[in-house]
């Protein structure tokens, strides 16, 4: 085959590949402008139920779908504080499947007594109304002062040793760190941890969060089973190396 030949040929075939793109991309918008989409339906949602994420979006009234293009219902969705992205195509039953990939909530963050959710990597969701909780711990008294805006990001030290805990609390045991109710940070005072099945605080300080669980976690069934030993402890103490220690009540008048 000739040079000239082989130009030709090339330039044919990217002509063809460019033509079909256009096609897809034209075909794409073209079905919702003619109205041809009856239905959206939202798949992977977990922290708010469909009905708040079509309210969110505007697109409960379908008459008005004809209007949109698949970008267009894309962005809607991906403005939603909870979506980190939105993947949409167009279903051979005349509807549009939306499937969601919600953002990675890490807990919740309380600032001047106002709940809002914290991701895993530091951002600051507003809690919208009807939102699921899904064993989120509670993050208290950080040392950050200021004004909280939603969509912010707060990686502030002892944030950070926060989530430290909370992903040390999931290495060492999965159940034990869905107990973990909250992070008490004390303006950056000794850390004192709350766990839904454990009646006395457990004092954790600072630094080394991946030990003091494992520490925890090799005496959690003990504690949770046997519950005298709970029950009758005003405190456990994960401040010192390799040891835990178990503050009693006055009923038993010892310190272990």
């Amino acid at each position: 085959m000739s040079e000239k030949s082989s130009k030709i040929l090339g330039t044919f075939i990217f002509v063809v590949l460019i033509s079909c793109l256009i096609y897809l991309v034209f075909f794409s918008n073209k079905k919702t402008d003619k109205g041809e989409v009856k239905m959206i339906e939202i798949y992977g949602n977990h922290l708010l139920p469909v009905n708040e994420y079509i309210a969110f979006t505007k697109l409960g009234d379908s008459s008005k779908f004809g209007s949109l293009t698949l970008q267009e219902i894309k962005a809607r969705f991906e403005q939603h504080p909870y979506v980190l992205s939105a993947d949409v195509e167009i279903a051979g039953d005349n509807s549009v499947k939306v499937h969601l990939t919600e953002k990675d909530i890490e807990a919740v963050l309380l600032s001047a007594g106002e709940p809002n959710f914290i991701t895993d990597n530091f951002q600051v969701l507003p809690l919208m109304p009807n939102t699921k909780f899904i064993d989120f711990p509670v993050i208290s008294n950080s040392s950050f002062e200021r004004e909280i805006k939603p969509l912010s990001f707060i990686r502030t030290t002892d944030v950070v040793e926060a989530f430290k805990i909370i992903e040390a609390a999931k290495m060492a045991n999965l159940n034990m760190s869905k107990k973990l109710s909250e992070i008490n940070l004390r303006k950056g005072g000794d850390i004192i941890l709350t766990f839904s099945s454990l009646k006395p605080p457990v004092i954790f300080g600072k630094g080394e969060a991946p030990k003091k669980m494992a520490c925890l976690d090799a005496m959690w069934s003990k504690i949770i089973e046997q519950n005298t030993l709970a029950d009758n402890s005003e405190y456990i103490d994960l401040r010192f190396s390799d040891e835990i220690f178990v503050g009693t009540s006055e009923k038993t008048g010892n310190t272990e």
